[in-house]
């Protein structure tokens, strides 16, 4: 039942109804999934946000493949066409980061955010004083649509907040307005090109301008 919740927020009671259990019960059981590192927490952040938000955390798994395992998929063909693809993917990026600061020794202060009209980020990275947010996706085609909820955080939060990123599953890496667009699983080290200024992703890089084919207005 966790796993066919991966990546959303979690709602003890839903659970408890599902399993037929408490939901102190349901509490329990979580506590010591996250106490065993089966699964953690992603906190929502609230702080100086000039509206309602949601202030229950989202739910993930350590390992994906066993997420993926327990939700029934075994092969590359089941995992690109079951419903929770993108919730997996979500998890496998955003566990990937995480882990990219705890080998560093660094512990993340990592969160996601969502207000009550849906407008929703899924990772929002504090470090050095200023926030990093970051939509993941796992579509192999860039849409506009990406960078919805990107401007609206940063249109809402009082605290000094980056262009972001969007990490997508195409081939090309380019910029728009200063938010890096570009596939997490070409980069070694997440964390590093997330939180520094141009980090390590040559395809992240503003300096080098190219025209949009579209017409729209594209850096690469």
């Amino acid at each position: 039942m966790l796993a066919g919740r991966v990546g959303q927020v979690v709602n003890f009671t839903s659970l408890s109804n599902d399993v037929g259990v408490s939901a102190t019960t349901i509490k329990n059981w979580v506590s010591v999934l996250k106490a065993s590192y089966v699964v953690f927490e992603l906190p929502p952040y609230f702080v100086d946000i000039r509206k309602r938000v949601i202030k229950s955390p989202k739910i993930y798994f350590t390992d994906v493949g066993l997420a993926a395992f327990l939700l029934g998929i075994h092969t590359e063909e089941q995992a690109s066409r079951d419903p929770l693809r993108g919730n997996l993917h979500e998890n496998l990026v955003i566990a990937e980061i995480i882990k990219g600061a705890l080998v560093r020794g660094i512990r993340p202060e990592v969160y996601f955010f969502r207000d009550s009209h849906g407008t929703e980020v899924d990772l929002v990275i504090r470090e050095k004083g200023e926030l990093v947010p970051v939509e993941v996706k796992s579509a192999a085609t860039f849409s506009h649509d990406f960078l919805k909820g990107l401007r609206r955080f940063r249109a809402l939060a009082t605290d000094r907040v980056a262009a972001g990123a969007v990490l997508y599953n195409g081939e090309q890496g380019f910029c728009i307005r200063g938010v890096r667009i570009f596939n997490p699983l070409q980069v070694e080290d997440l964390w590093d090109t997330l939180t520094s200024p141009s980090g390590h992703n040559p395809h992240a890089d503003p300096t080098v301008m190219k025209p949009n084919s579209a017409g729209g207005d594209r850096q690469q």
